[in-house]
């Protein structure tokens, strides 16, 4: 789940989260000044051009009423699914920051890993499912 880890210059708690195949590395820094929010090197407004991205990543951050440094590093999937990974990392990382957080996080959902994934093509089929049309005569 979410460790801390100290860094050089700065001490970071971390927490990871998944969606689909993004996963995102979110560390916040309690002792920072407050606001800065960076995914990849990008501002998060730059990084998600869709309003509903970006307030979906950040919507922990509403419940819980305070303010930190985000840094991000995320990877794999689309956009969607890299603002719920960073959605699931940032409530991790704060749960890690301070537990009673965890109560007012918990009801939204902001805790639950969302298992919903694309499923395996199977062998001697043509997708995960779809057999080979078939016919009697």
């Amino acid at each position: 789940m979410a460790k801390k880890k100290t860094n050089k210059k700065d001490k970071y708690i971390e927490g990871i989260g998944r969606r689909k195949t993004a996963t995102a590395r979110v560390r916040i820094y309690p002792d920072a000044r407050a606001g800065k929010f960076e995914v990849n090197g990008q501002k998060l407004e730059d990084y998600f051009p869709q309003k509903k991205q970006y307030k979906n990543a950040t919507a922990p951050f509403d419940v819980v009423d305070k303010k930190f440094k985000v840094t991000v590093q995320t990877k794999g999937g689309g956009l969607n699914a890299q603002s719920d990974a960073i959605q699931l990392g940032l409530a991790r990382a704060l749960v890690e920051n301070n537990e009673d957080w965890k109560k007012e996080l918990k009801p939204h959902g902001f805790l639950t890993r969302d298992p919903r994934m694309k499923e395996r093509k199977k062998p001697g089929l043509k997708g995960a499912r779809r057999a080979k049309q078939w016919r009697k005569r």
